[in-house]
């Protein structure tokens, strides 16, 4: 993958460096790409196997309630098409629903099966290939290939927040990164002390200048809440303001979804970061959320019945979440395997009945109008969309 020096990139380096004691890094990544085509794509990563059955639950199958006696409150749960409700968490995106901005994928995975591992899960999603990639002989990812499938894409400054690699970036397409951190503030003593660093060298001293600036620009984004009051997540809301200028395409991972224990406070907890980021992207985007589509997906999703620690377990079958302005949401798409035990993916998960990446090679054809071949061979390598719906306006 590219790299090249800016001078906002020393804030990831050297700054960041000479910051360490001020600042804390970010526990997911971001990177973004430009290239010459206005429509806008943003792929999140769920990292930790999101539970779609308590995200877009089957509140009215009574199997649901009898399988998650301390987890299920339909009460709780608005309802989206009679069957299907949303969870109390992503209720300020109700909205975009009502719209045909919001919309979800029932019972679709990767084809990664039995072993559960979210290292494992997350690398083949990332990957993009039919097999664990090492299997496949692919060490690239899957946003990487289609960059390269695209003519005229071109390296923008990307930037990865936090410490972790955005494995579904990384390939020969020109993308760059950048690592800022959670909490750029610096003291006055601080920037004191860098001035009298940098003062010798014009180049250096300019860049740490710009550092700085951006820096404070950070800081009191984090402070601005959105429209309805509610925090601003900052990586959307730097990935928006990105891709309002010459970026297209974006990634960035949410953790947090791995819920074996308490899952009622963590799964609250980790819902609201990704509401807050959709609407973040939203609200930042403006005019152009009508040309972008944002999809979220998950290394597999968690067991059909609660734990004893009142949480639940890896699982199979999961739920990708579709929004934008772009796609056709208002639906609950993917074909519904039912809750019977004899249903179940070996008799405890949600079974699987479409590929993850089928829905997302849909979403990516109609967006930038690349063919299904090169979906299928290049971009994800041995998928077969079948006749999955086309997601795109």
């Amino acid at each position: 993958m590219g790299q090249a020096v800016t001078r906002r990139g020393l804030l990831g380096a050297g700054l960041a460096g000479a910051c360490s004691a001020a600042a804390h890094p970010m526990p997911s990544t971001m990177t973004l790409a430009a290239a010459p085509f206005d429509a806008r794509l943003v792929v999140i990563i769920l990292r930790g196997g999101m539970d779609g059955l308590g995200v877009v639950a089957p509140y009215a199958d009574p199997l649901w309630a009898d399988y998650r006696p301390s987890l299920a409150d339909a009460s709780a749960m608005g309802d989206l098409d009679g069957f299907f409700g949303l969870h109390a968490g992503l209720a300020e995106l109700r909205p975009l629903w009502n719209r045909g901005e919001l919309g979800f994928v029932h019972a679709v995975s990767t084809p990664y099966r039995d072993k559960r591992s979210h290292f494992d899960g997350q690398d083949l999603l990332e990957a993009g290939t039919g097999q664990a990639a090492p299997e496949a002989g692919v060490r690239d990812g899957w946003l990487n290939r289609l960059l390269g499938a695209m003519p005229g894409t071109v390296a923008e400054t990307a930037f990865a927040v936090g410490m972790d690699e955005m494995r579904v970036l990384r390939g020969d397409a020109p993308v760059l990164q950048w690592s800022p951190q959670a909490d750029v503030a610096l003291t006055p003593q601080a920037q004191v002390l860098l001035e009298q660093v940098y003062a010798r060298d014009p180049l250096f001293a300019a860049a740490a200048a710009e550092a700085m600036d951006l820096a404070e620009a950070i800081d009191r984004e984090k402070l601005t809440p959105l429209a309805n009051g509610l925090p601003r997540e900052p990586l959307a809301a730097f990935a928006a303001e990105r891709l309002n200028e010459g970026t297209r395409v974006a990634s960035y991972s949410l953790t947090g979804w791995d819920t074996h224990k308490r899952q009622a406070g963590s799964l609250n907890r980790a819902l609201a970061r990704l509401q807050r980021s959709i609407l973040s992207l939203h609200e930042g985007l403006g005019g152009n959320w009508e040309r972008t589509a944002v999809i979220a997906m998950t290394e597999f999703g968690r067991t059909a019945r609660e734990n004893g620690s009142r949480g639940t377990d890896h699982g199979t079958g999961g739920l990708m979440v579709l929004a934008g302005g772009a796609l056709r949401g208002g639906r609950i798409y993917g074909d519904w395997p039912g809750l019977e035990e004899a249903a179940l993916y070996d008799r405890r998960d949600l079974m699987p009945t479409a590929d993850v990446r089928a829905y997302a090679a849909s979403a990516i054809q109609g967006l930038f109008g690349i063919g299904r071949s090169t979906l299928e061979g290049a971009v994800f390598p041995g998928l077969d969309m079948g006749g999955t719906p086309g997601l795109a306006l």
